[in-house]
């Protein structure tokens, strides 16, 4: 399948020649299969192959730029393999990640430095505190930013029933939602740079409709067991 110069209307009835159709159709079709399988719609074989026979030599293809970057601060590198998960989850958003180490106990200055060297370049951040124990890097980012911060501590089985309540239980002025879930706060920064990225939002939207399939699938598959 291949866009071509003519266009047609009634069956063919009345045709004309439009100069430059063909490359602007092409062009357009291709961006479009290309944001798809971005985005995480995988349409086998067929649409790759459609892809490749309708890419132009010289087309404009689609280039998103990311506009945003998640920026990770973990109270020391003991909870590096907690944050790793987090920078893993927000590639499969196509959101840049940084992982910094600070401590707003030990080196609060520190900290804030930190934190204003990310607010004077103009990039949209989201911050992202992981500190087990005695949480203090949300609290301290979040009172004095901004930008969003989310808390995600790397809970241990000895004392995380009772470490996360410095995550949860915190003064009046401070906006740092919890969650415990490395991925779960990478979907917080990429729901929050979808409203302004149509690349992140389309990732977003995929991922929902690929568990809405799965759930169907899952769902078909045990009634057919059971019948």
């Amino acid at each position: 399948m291949q866009s071509k110069d003519q266009i047609t209307a009634g069956n063919a009835a009345r045709k004309d020649r439009m100069e430059g159709k063909a490359a602007i159709s092409n062009t357009t079709t291709s961006c479009v299969f290309q944001l798809l399988q971005e985005a995480g719609l995988y349409c086998r074989g067929r649409i790759n192959a459609c892809m490749l026979h309708m890419l132009l030599p010289n087309s404009l293809l689609l280039k998103t730029k990311s506009q945003g970057r998640v920026v990770v601060l973990m109270g020391s590198t003991s909870d590096l393999g907690h944050c790793e998960k987090i920078k893993k989850a927000c590639a499969t958003f196509g959101i840049p990640c940084e992982l910094r180490v600070t401590s707003a106990h030990k080196g609060p200055d520190e900290t804030l430095r930190i934190k204003a060297e990310y607010e004077g370049d103009g990039i949209p951040t989201v911050f992202v505190a992981v500190a087990g124990r005695s949480n203090g890097l949300g609290p301290v980012m979040s009172g004095n930013t901004a930008y969003p911060v989310v808390n995600c501590p790397p809970l241990s089985s000895d004392w995380g029933a009772q470490d996360v309540w410095s995550s949860l239980r915190l003064p009046s002025g401070l906006g740092c939602p919890t969650t415990l879930s490395p991925e779960g706060a990478a979907q917080f920064a990429a729901q929050i740079f979808g409203l302004n990225n149509h690349l992140v939002w389309a990732k977003l939207r995929s991922n929902m409709l690929n568990t809405w399939i799965s759930l169907k699938q899952a769902d078909k598959k045990l009634r057919e067991c059971t019948l």
